[in-house]
């Protein structure tokens, strides 16, 4: 490890599944996830927010009300221990939409699907800070329009920040994916981008995913163990 410099770290459901937050396939207790008691054409597209807002809005009231009573784990303890003290470049990419990593104390965080605590205003494009319900239809804090959604990244949608993600891709030694299935483009194909650009790459997960064969390493386990034991070990070697 002593050769790493720059460091990508993609992060999925399964770093926050240990807080008690659904993962896209399974609800934290064995149980149906969120996901699989509605449609993703109905709660997760742009179409279904036109067709039928107030189901959208009451399903994304409810994460986002859940998702503030959950509190970090150890796995998102670790990445922001490894932000606060890595002095080379370090990019935390999430998929979650939660906001687990900074309240952990992480701040090289970058969204790529959005937030939860986030509501976005297709009247004049602002993005504000938002905690509560928007099922009632509540003004924009910047214009007053009535038109806010759920700052999320919906299928067919693009994800945030695509060519920060890929900058930081180009110049990375190591790149290392943590609880995430491998199904969802485009986060799937940074393993390809890294290791065709020289990086070294790490997956650490449950189980191994679609595009287990790409890494370098696979090690399997809980992220809430196997986390703090990379960051640890990097940390030594460094």
């Amino acid at each position: 490890m002593n050769r790493i410099r720059n460091i990508v770290i993609l992060t999925g459901a399964g770093v926050s599944a240990e807080s008690g937050i659904d993962t896209f396939r399974a609800g934290t207790d064995g149980g149906p996830s969120l996901w699989e008691q509605h449609r993703i054409e109905d709660v997760a597209t742009p179409e279904g927010f036109v067709r039928d807002p107030d189901l959208v809005h009451r399903f994304y009231d409810m994460r986002r009300a859940a998702i503030q009573q959950k509190q970090p784990n150890a796995a998102h303890m670790a990445l922001a221990r490894l932000d606060a003290v890595w002095t080379d470049n370090l990019l935390i990419v999430t998929q979650n939409v939660d906001d687990l990593h900074e309240r952990a104390g992480a701040r090289r965080v970058l969204h790529m699907h959005g937030e939860h605590l986030k509501a976005w205003c297709t009247a004049c494009r602002s993005r504000s800070a938002w905690r509560e319900a928007l099922f009632g239809r509540p003004p924009c804090p910047v214009c007053q329009s009535r038109s806010l959604r759920p700052d999320v990244v919906w299928f067919g949608e693009m994800p945030y920040e695509m060519d920060r993600i890929h900058a930081a891709l180009l110049d990375a030694d190591l790149f290392v994916s943590i609880g995430t299935s491998g199904a969802v483009y485009p986060a799937a194909g940074f393993v390809r981008n890294a290791r065709d650009l020289g990086a070294q790459t790490l997956e650490l997960n449950l189980e191994p995913s679609q595009g287990s064969a790409m890494f370098h390493e696979t090690r399997l386990g809980k992220a809430g163990d196997l986390v703090p034991a990379w960051v640890a070990e990097i940390l030594g070697g460094g």
